[in-house]
């Protein structure tokens, strides 16, 4: 629920569905993670609603969200079948951080858009052959590099991996405190909800990790610092250009339109997606509004004006009418502000931009087509 304002809170409240009681409250405003909690009035309430609608067999659906992000941390077996309340509520806490990510205002958006956040590093070729010789020499299918909570670098194995787990894993290290290794269990919403799996996590440089999924092997202490420096010590120039990338998503140096103020590019095909904010960063409006606005246009975009499914016809037949299903379509904002979004869909890509007020509304699609023809060797 949350409260209106741009600077209004954000709540997320869990509740046990079988007595109501409350497992936990995390609460953001303005986009930072806040420390105001409910009231138990309000608590209550919902609940009330909840088990009123439950006897009438009455699913209130605007209440209600899958638990794919908590199941992540917790498996599927201790939120459906709760023995222990309290050491339920203990073990939840491993999840605050990610849920916290979540309400507050990320540089990502694989959340809204259900593909995976990417990053393009200037030397990915070298990336990709050391990370799957590193796989193999650990016995690994499941193998990426991760910046921030992007992909710079994946296994094929791992770019198989179901929705949402796909998003969820690197988000989740993306949000974690930065250590050198971690051992962490984590369970597949998708594949594996029940069983855990295994999560390794080691700091190649800050705010660069190579990630392992696996099974019980192997252990955290094979990976020892000498199988690091022989794959990753020689390329440790590549490693920092990939890290120097970061929230720019793309290559340093890549061409883009000088009006261009961020960009969402998104393969539907395979699911993976670029998003970036940083273009002209000194200009107006802030990165924080300008992810905003993105976020805000793609969810506009994606349930009024493009397919809902990729692949789609692009014309459907209803009562025998033929409908044209449109390629592009833009926004221009309202006196004061005077910036501009644009949307195209070629195929199995989508690409969104933002631009400044003094990009000439006629030449918008013309932009847009060109950037995207740019970008789609990279994704």
């Amino acid at each position: 629920m949350g409260e209106e304002g741009t600077g209004g809170a954000v709540h997320l409240l869990c509740l046990a569905a079988s007595s109501g009681v409350p497992l936990f409250c995390r609460s953001s405003r303005g986009g930072a993670p806040a420390r105001q909690q409910l009231p138990f009035s309000v608590i209550g309430s919902l609940n009330g609603v909840h088990m009123f609608g439950q006897n009438l067999q009455v699913q209130l659906s605007s209440a209600r969200t899958e638990d794919t992000t908590v199941v992540l941390l917790v498996g599927l077996e201790e939120l459906t079948n709760i023995r222990n309340v309290e050491r339920l509520k203990k073990e939840l806490r491993a999840s605050y951080r990610l849920i916290d990510s979540f309400l507050g205002d990320s540089e990502l958006i694989g959340d809204l858009t259900q593909c995976v956040d990417c990053v393009i590093p200037p030397e990915g070729s070298l990336l990709q052959e050391a990370l799957c010789g590193f796989a193999e020499a650990t016995g690994t299918a499941f193998v990426s590099l991760v910046v921030s909570g992007r992909v710079a670098a994946a296994t094929e194995s791992w770019w198989r991996l179901g929705m949402p787990e796909a998003v969820l894993l690197p988000w989740l290290v993306g949000s974690l405190p930065p250590q050198a290794a971690r051992d962490y269990p984590v369970y597949l919403p998708h594949g594996s909800p029940t069983v855990p799996h295994r999560l390794l996590t080691l700091m190649l440089l800050p705010g660069l990790e190579l990630c392992l999924l696996c099974g019980p092997r192997p252990a955290l202490s094979q990976l020892d610092p000498q199988l690091l420096e022989r794959w990753w010590q020689p390329l440790l120039e590549p490693l920092r250009a990939c890290l120097s990338v970061g929230p720019g998503a793309l290559p340093n140096g890549f061409p883009l339109h000088t009006d261009i103020l961020g960009l969402l590019l998104l393969n539907l095909e395979l699911k993976r997606c670029l998003f970036t904010v940083e273009p002209l960063r000194d200009k107006e409006p802030s990165l924080q509004q300008r992810q905003r606005l993105l976020r805000n246009f793609y969810s506009l975009v994606s349930t009024t004006h493009f397919p809902p499914e990729p692949g789609s016809s692009e014309k459907t037949e209803d009562a025998g009418h033929r409908i044209q299903l449109p390629r592009a379509c833009y926004l221009v904002l309202g006196p004061g502000m005077g910036w501009q979004l644009v949307a195209l869909q070629l195929g199995l890509r989508q690409l969104l931009l933002l631009l400044s007020p003094q990009s000439p509304t006629h030449g918008l699609r013309s932009l847009a087509t060109h950037t995207l023809h740019a970008l789609t060797p990279l994704l």
